[in-house]
């Protein structure tokens, strides 16, 4: 795990659950800058409180609670007490949702997350199921556990994506200027000369961006070139030959940016990457590691307090044996 101190983190694949991305970290003074994902969010917390700006306001997750982040809304993240906050987290890639939600529920449209924050230990426990059993290389047990938290997050929070205003003229200007901005990622035009090319002023361009892509431009182009410098680093490219090819002036310029976003630096992003299927090869972090309590236990005694109230959010027929945790060594 990259990290020092009280800092640590790992951002890994496991090749049995393709262009779905899993982490595991404990962070105390990061923060994460605005940015967005190409796929869901569903972080678990175990420790302390995470906040993260989202939808306009702040959003508090503490031990047993999700925070649940749909592609491409931007967002930040740091610490909500002075301890930090340890969580685990995978992110499933968009048609891998879609795919879930139209075999075992009746939304309809984009499916997506309704409320940034929910409160189910069930669910958090199931998240951290699927990376244990992915770190034991149960390929088994990882796609069936997620699967099957995916399902009961839907069911519990599930609702259709908002559709972009890309119809209207601020919307259109907006989706101009990312063109724009896409095809000269590496050499991009100052905010004057980029309004001037596009027919209006600075302030009504960055107004209109801010708006649609919930970032100013300058933030936007960041984010797209740590997400090129993924895609170069994941097909191989070395940090150095990938910070130049995406606009960064150098490695050091990558490394600060990239480890703002993605939570690791970039050398250790693509050791992880290169080692997805090297179970053998290095030490696996023991399944208990993580686990800070039992949560399934601690979901029971709340149910026996009070047998007549189900976990937050909880919708008739949820709690199905589907919805059951499934044992990763078993």
């Amino acid at each position: 795990m990259a990290g020092s101190g009280q800092e640590r983190a790992r951002h890994w694949q496991y090749a049995e659950l393709p262009g779905v991305d899993l982490l595991r970290a404990r962070y105390v003074e990061k923060i994460f800058v605005r940015h967005t994902h190409e796929n869901f969010v569903i972080a678990a917390i175990t420790e302390g409180v995470e906040v993260f700006h989202h939808g306009g306001a702040d959003q508090y997750a503490g031990p047993g609670s999700l925070a649940l982040v749909n592609p491409d809304t931007a967002h930040t993240g740091r610490a909500g007490v002075p301890e930090g906050w340890r969580y685990g987290a995978v992110y499933p890639s968009p048609d891998m949702v879609a795919g879930i939600a139209a075999e075992t529920t009746t939304l309809r449209g984009t499916p997506g997350f309704a409320r940034p924050v929910l409160d189910d230990p069930y669910a958090a426990e199931l998240v951290h199921q699927v990376l244990r059993a992915a770190e034991e290389g149960n390929a088994l047990a990882a796609d069936t556990l997620l699967r099957v938290a995916v399902t009961r997050l839907l069911r519990l929070n599930g609702g259709p994506l908002p559709q972009r205003p890309v119809r209207t003229a601020g919307g259109r200007l907006a989706a101009r200027a990312r063109g724009v901005l896409e095809e000269r990622m590496t050499e991009p035009p100052t905010l004057e000369g980029l309004a001037a090319e596009l027919g209006t002023s600075p302030f009504a361009l960055l107004r209109a961006f801010r708006d649609t892509y919930g970032m100013p431009p300058h933030t936007w182009l960041t984010d797209a070139r740590v997400r090129r410098a993924r895609r170069l680093l994941d097909a191989g490219s070395a940090p150095a030959e990938a910070a130049v090819a995406v606009g960064f002036t150098d490695q050091p310029h990558l490394n600060r940016h990239f480890t703002r976003i993605v939570g690791v630096p970039p050398g250790a992003y693509q050791r992880e990457r290169k080692n997805v299927q090297d179970v053998g090869g290095r030490p696996l972090v023991p399944s208990g590691a993580w686990q800070i309590r039992q949560l399934s236990q601690t979901y029971a005694v709340k149910k026996a307090e009070n047998p007549t109230a189900p976990s937050s959010g909880t919708l008739s027929g949820s709690g199905s044996p589907s919805d059951c945790p499934v044992s990763p060594s078993g």
